[in-house]
């Protein structure tokens, strides 16, 4: 499984980052010839593509590192992290798309008419950036990787931007030169929201967001199907570390059994959790005799 998922997250990072370059020397180089801004500021939004990417890849390579003394479950936050620093990049190109496009709208003598290959750009890069931010999201996805998929969804927002570009040099050229930077304006908008759902999401990651109550029935079948002396499984707590997760969960089971019987149930409960939902890499059972009522919350049981 590690193999996998250090083959699928060094695939979509070189994909990402050659499909990203010619995106940028294009849409920069093109952008300068027809004199379109959007464009231009198209060709700063791929630019930063290259370098989320990059950020992306260290997370992904990092939270991969093995747990160890300091780190007893490992590293897998460091992919939500650098989610969280993705978005303090977005933030500071949206900034510098904006402040441009908005002194060309307060001067529009800086405007100038985009060409026909400023279009044809467009086009181009809606087809890329479609290709792209697909195939990276779906290989993140299949990996469970919080960093690569945040890296995709940053990359599908191209596709705006490209749709953009294409309205606004049509607009242009007939006889509407300002839509050009308001073009631009609008990108850097997709680009803050994008940063704010990638942030909103890695942000739940670190935070320990309760999962779906799908995923949590599927920890109670597992437990419950691991023996027929386990009853009820409760009090169900998932704490995600990236990729992976560590669950902690309480069972019932009969008061008068030995503690040597009811230690191997649990050990049994915690192998099959883990074997047979992949992303949680760590579990924790706490046994309660059946019957006894008492307070989850407090710290000893009365």
């Amino acid at each position: 499984m590690d193999e996998f998922r250090e083959k699928g997250g060094k695939k979509a990072a070189i994909v990402a980052i050659v499909a990203n370059t010619i995106l940028t020397i294009l849409n920069v180089a093109i952008g300068i010839m027809s004199g379109s801004y959007a464009l231009i500021s198209e060709g700063g939004h791929t630019l930063s593509d290259i370098t989320t990417s990059i950020i992306a890849y260290v997370g992904f390579k990092i939270g991969q590192k093995p747990a160890d003394k300091e780190h007893p479950l490992g590293h897998g936050r460091a992919e939500a992290i650098s989610g969280l620093v993705i978005v303090l990049f977005l933030t500071m190109v949206a900034y510098e798309i904006m402040s441009g496009a908005v002194e060309k709208i307060l001067n529009p003598a800086l405007i100038t008419t985009p060409d026909i290959y400023a279009a044809l750009m467009a086009f181009f890069g809606i087809f890329v950036n479609y290709s792209v931010s697909e195939y990276i999201i779906n290989l993140g996805k299949e990996i469970k990787s919080p960093a690569i998929v945040a890296d995709g969804k940053h990359q599908k927002t191209d596709i705006f931007s490209s749709i953009a570009v294409l309205v606004g040099v049509v607009a242009s050229n007939m006889g509407f030169p300002l839509l050009d930077p308001i073009v631009g304006l609008v990108i850097g908008f997709l680009i803050l929201k994008t940063a704010f759902e990638i942030g909103n999401e890695n942000i739940n990651n670190i935070m320990g967001k309760i999962p779906s109550e799908r995923f949590i029935n599927k920890i109670k079948r597992v437990a419950e199907n691991s023996s027929p002396y386990a009853q009820n499984p409760h009090n169900i707590k998932v704490d995600y570390l990236g990729a992976y997760a560590a669950v902690t969960l309480h069972i019932e089971m009969d008061g008068d059994m030995t503690l040597d019987e009811s230690h191997k149930i649990v050990h049994v409960i915690q192998n099959n959790i883990i074997k047979e939902i992949p992303e949680i890499k760590y579990v924790s059972v706490h046994a309660c005799p059946i019957g006894l009522s008492y307070d989850h919350d407090q710290e000893i049981d009365e």
